[in-house]
């Protein structure tokens, strides 16, 4: 790790909780770059003490304009620039991706250092389908937008992993049970730390345990995707065959339409539609 580094801007994940998940390669950088972007400088203070880092911070966070990110651009050209956040991954629900993009449009050297990120971590834990997932960030405050946010959500089959505060927690836990129905879903919090847990259960028995007692860190919830649906039965694809026969369509097009309709084989349809057709 002794090579010179290329100037250039480096994305280095920090650690959730536990400072010993600091990686190797993320310590060393931090210890020989020029610059450190920081969210909050206090935070990530103690992070480069824990490495024995000593360089210069400035602050980059939601509140940067143009302006800022103008600034660092210029000097990625001849110096080292580490963006951290205040912990995991930056960029995944952090700012940072315009800064990314302007120091790749100017041409100049971005290289991501992986490691930690709670929804990843929360994910492993939480024993749900890890296939597809769909990470959301934080849901809106507000009711009716929150509401209006779920039910875009209500059909994709994928499993939904957000970030929520504790007082909040409660209430979005409700609003996903109305929304999205009957689902497993899970509660991770202080991962990585002293008091790491992760609670299981359907979101509606989990909007009651926590309705009188919020919790405390930073939490991340993972719901379970909707469950498939039951497969058609064979008068369900006779009736809607004949309906699409019936209105003139050709056995061909009836079946390709009911095909996308019920979710079954186009091939399937189409000898029914034949035989039907007879």
């Amino acid at each position: 790790m002794n090579d010179p580094l290329q100037p250039g801007l480096y994305i280095v994940a920090t650690p959730i909780g536990n400072l010993g998940d600091i990686t190797a390669r993320a310590a060393d950088l931090l210890r020989r770059a020029d610059l450190v972007l920081a969210e909050d400088k206090r935070v990530s203070a103690r992070l480069l003490a824990h490495v024995g880092a000593s360089v210069p911070m400035r602050t980059y966070n939601d509140h940067s304009d143009a302006a800022d990110r103008a600034a660092v651009v210029a000097r990625l050209g001849q110096e080292v620039v580490a963006l951290v956040s205040d912990a995991g991954t930056p960029l995944i629900s952090d700012p940072g991706y315009k800064l990314v993009r302007e120091a790749r449009e100017a041409g100049h050297h971005v290289v991501t250092l992986p490691g930690p990120c709670a929804a990843i971590a929360a994910l492993t834990l939480a024993g749900l389908p890890t296939d597809r997932f769909l990470f959301l960030g934080f849901l809106p405050p507000k009711e009716k937008a929150r509401a209006d946010a779920i039910a875009e959500l209500a059909a994709i089959r994928a499993t939904l992993v957000l970030y929520e505060s504790g007082p909040r927690l409660a209430a979005t836990l409700a609003a996903l049970a109305l929304g999205l129905g009957e689902r497993d879903a899970a509660v991770a919090r202080e991962l990585t730390k002293l008091h790491e847990e992760c609670v299981t259960g359907t979101l509606a028995e989990l909007a009651a345990r926590y309705s009188d007692a919020p919790p405390r860190g930073e939490i991340v919830v993972v719901v379970a995707p909707p469950p498939a649906a039951p497969e058609p039965s064979a008068d369900d694809l006779d009736q809607a065959l004949k309906a699409a026969l019936a209105a003139g369509d050709s056995p061909s097009r009836a079946a390709a339409s009911v095909a996308q309709q019920l979710g079954i084989r186009r091939k399937l349809a189409y000898e029914r539609a034949l035989e039907l057709g007879r």
